[in-house]
């Protein structure tokens, strides 16, 4: 199989390892009379790039390469809404934005994880698609890219032959999707030798109060909510914000891509994770501080959004 890794100034380093390194040990993993094999080709728009680090990696040219059977691009090293703007504003940026367009009108796969994610999307290749980010630069996605349907909570979507991973070691998940598709076996066996866990979903690393913070309403909103978990009320929320129910509605929507319930939810999982991890108390007791009448429904929310049960969550503290 043959990759094309494809690094631009400013990549992030161990998103490139991490690609690099996973291939590369799913391939000397391989047995079999007909072993698969990952040709990773680093290519870029020059003859070098240097990462997000400071380190000067040769890299071929374009021209020169075959068709690839997949393109990858690893992230930015970009991590606040000011830097990744700045990003999706050079030159380069804009030239492999054109290059991706060019491979997934021929039917070359087009792969992305955490920022990169941003670059698929400024392409066109995801409109009308669905897609996954980087969680806490999701508001200024869905901002961006509004013909694109973005659920951040997922580790991996595909789309129409795009494929995205969400936050920094997503890569690891791209991937480990990559050699799945072509041997679970051997996507198994690479991710045992790597000590490397299957995480379907971003929700457990998520932080609600960061994402809040890209909207002064919907901050307002966050602060109430917060105070108010146990007795939320819609109507409520909407007075103390001073705005319509329908209004907080669609703010939430926009910026967040969730409802208010939905997100009052989130913050009932993150106290509650929390309560589970510092407290003795049973789920029972955790379930009404956080605004639930038993416990059983509890449970069904944290599996959901966390995808992890109770004993998994007590442990993960120590």
């Amino acid at each position: 199989m043959r990759v094309l890794v494809l690094a631009l100034d400013g990549v992030f380093d161990s998103g490139l390892a991490v690609v690099l390194d996973t291939l590369e040990t799913a391939s000397a993993l391989a047995t079999g009379r007909r072993p698969i094999r990952f040709d990773v080709t680093i290519a870029g728009l020059r003859r070098a790039v240097t990462t997000h680090q400071g380190l000067r990696v040769p890299v071929e040219a374009l021209r020169d390469l075959p068709r690839p059977d997949v393109v990858v691009m690893p992230a930015l090293g970009a991590k606040t809404v000011e830097t990744i703007e700045a990003a999706l504003a050079r030159a380069d940026v804009a030239e492999t934005a054109a290059l991706l367009r060019g491979w997934a009108s021929a039917g070359v796969p087009v792969a992305g994880a955490c920022t990169a994610t941003f670059v698929l999307a400024a392409s066109g290749i995801l409109d009308g698609g669905a897609a996954t980010t980087t969680w806490w630069l999701s508001p200024l996605f869905r901002e961006r890219f509004p013909a694109i349907a973005l659920d951040e909570s997922r580790m991996i979507v595909e789309s129409a032959g795009v494929i995205t991973a969400g936050a920094a070691l997503a890569h690891v998940d791209l991937a480990l999707w990559l050699v799945r598709r072509k041997s679970p076996a051997l996507a198994h066996a690479t991710a045992r030798h790597l000590v490397f866990d299957a995480r379907p979903s971003q929700a457990y690393y998520a932080m609600p109060d960061h994402l809040a913070h890209a909207d002064p309403l919907v901050e307002r909103f966050e602060a109430w909510a917060r105070r108010n978990l146990t007795s939320f009320n819609l109507a409520d929320a909407a007075r103390y914000t001073g705005t319509s129910q329908r209004t907080l509605e669609r703010r939430l929507r926009a910026v967040l891509g969730t409802s208010p319930l939905s997100y009052v939810q989130d913050l009932r999982v993150e106290q509650a994770v929390h309560l589970l991890q510092t407290t003795k108390d049973s789920i029972d007791e955790v379930a009404a501080a956080v605004g639930y009448r038993d416990g059983a429904t509890l449970r069904v929310l944290l599996r959901r959004k966390t995808g992890r049960g109770i004993r998994q969550l007590r442990g993960v503290a120590g």
